[in-house]
């Protein structure tokens, strides 16, 4: 959660005058209006979506709060699912409420500039103070946003807008396009004729019987959580990013053109990751792809990427192995589809489950539109996505870059991280062993 009491910089608050409200449909939606989950939206229920766009002065120069907040009322009266809360029909499976609460907006001062805050490398997560975190726990679990917007002015003009984004209203890529389509309403002040909203389709069919637990291998099974939707882990886990620019990628692919950059890159993290964990490495990972056909005009759900299993012979042969054969097997050799296994084995309304970081999970999201949320007619100077709520296997998520700064080149792949502590450093050193990476976000 965001404060005025979150320290960097040697103890100096960076942050400050945090502002709280909320904005709501400007329509009612109806009485008795729900939002019915799919078995695969549930799985997705610990974990949530984080975006941060990052503007100079002249995308938002004469743009106040109300400018950001008038095109919300229509946005969100079309997307009403994000206002709701979540609820239980005796004591049973959960839903949304399409009660019209609204989405949280957080409003903060930063005192440093655009450029002074992107140039800060090597630390901690710095970018999660400017995204407002809330998880949805016992206490207030009917009372929790599921969307919340955090607008951080920089002194030099410059404005962060931080999305945290509940997943089990949808994967990636409806997150990006619903921040995308309030960018768009905000510019034409109406709706894309075009737009259509997605709805949840209830439960599947029911369980796949018969399945053994060891043929799930994509999952974590927990113990019965209730209503407190966080995570649990045994270790301290940290968030790092890497910036690849386009011209070392393109190196990289000149010497291997027969894979793409997502499976080489994430060859190269897990034959890094194997040699660094030793025998404590599982020589099965998780990959999450884009599946199937997506329509951007199309919002909400789970439907657009599928859920898939590496499983190597040995540690071994990873650590030691070639990044290009790992490649290969990660693009398709040796993954075997489970995202309708997943969705089968949640039928049951009291499971359970970790579905990034049971194993180090793999996300490729490098056809997801950062670039999308732009404000007169401006694109982010920077832009990033990352997961939360990862268990303690780690998580890879490779995306686009948006790096626009005079100092810097455009292209290339954002690849953010979150491991376990001890093992961030280790990895910085190891892909600095293999490809010489330099530019580092954190």
């Amino acid at each position: 959660m965001v404060s005025p009491a979150d320290e960097i910089n040697g103890g100096e608050s960076a942050i400050r005058d945090v502002k709280l409200s909320t904005v709501v449909p400007g329509s009612i939606t109806g009485e008795d209006n729900t939002y019915q989950f799919t078995d695969l939206d549930l799985a997705m229920k610990l974990h949530y979506i984080t975006t941060v766009h990052f503007y100079g002065a002249a995308a938002v120069e004469g743009l106040g709060i109300y400018d950001f907040k008038k095109p919300m009322f229509l946005w969100l009266q079309h997307c009403y699912p994000i206002c709701g809360r979540i609820r239980r029909r005796d004591g049973g499976r959960p839903f949304i409420k399409c009660n019209d609460s609204g989405v949280r907006i957080v409003e903060a001062d930063c005192s440093m500039t655009v450029a002074e805050w992107l140039d800060r490398r090597g630390g901690g997560d710095h970018h999660r103070l400017l995204v407002y975190h809330q998880p949805i726990f016992a206490n207030d679990f009917g009372f929790t946003p599921l969307v919340f917007l955090q607008l951080t002015k920089f002194k030099c003009g410059g404005l962060c807008v931080g999305m945290r984004w509940a997943h089990f209203l949808g994967d990636a890529f409806s997150a990006t396009q619903c921040i995308n389509l309030w960018g768009e309403i905000l510019a034409t002040q109406s709706l894309p004729p075009h737009f259509h909203l997605i709805s949840g389709s209830g439960p599947s069919s029911g369980l796949c019987l018969g399945l053994g637990s060891g043929l799930c291998r994509s999952l974590k099974m927990l113990k019965p959580l209730g209503d407190n939707w966080l995570t649990p882990n045994n270790s301290k886990l940290q968030m790092h990013t890497f910036h690849i620019t386009q011209e070392h990628l393109n190196d990289l692919l000149a010497e291997h053109d027969e894979v793409r950059p997502f499976e080489l890159i994430s060859a190269y993290i897990w034959k890094s990751l194997a040699k660094i964990r030793g025998n404590d490495a599982k020589i099965i990972v998780t990959v999450r792809k884009k599946g199937g056909s997506f329509d951007r005009n199309k919002l909400l759900g789970n439907t657009h990427q599928m859920i898939g299993v590496v499983e190597a012979k040995t540690t071994s042969a990873v650590a030691d192995g070639n990044p290009l054969d790992l490649a290969k097997m990660i693009g398709g050799g040796k993954l075997v589809d489970e995202t309708s296994v997943v969705e089968k084995w949640l039928g049951d309304q009291n499971l359970d489950c970790v579905v990034y970081g049971s194993n180090l999970t793999f996300v490729n999201l490098e056809e997801v539109d950062l670039h999308g949320l732009r404000f007169k007619g401006r694109s982010p100077v920077f832009a990033s996505i990352s997961i939360g709520g990862v268990g303690n296997g780690g998580a890879v998520v490779v995306g686009p870059a948006v790096a626009k700064l005079e100092d810097e080149r455009g292209g290339g792949r954002s690849v953010s991280v979150v491991l376990p502590e001890c093992e961030v450093d280790y990895l910085n050193n190891e892909l600095r062993g293999f490809w010489d990476t330099v530019s580092i976000r954190s």
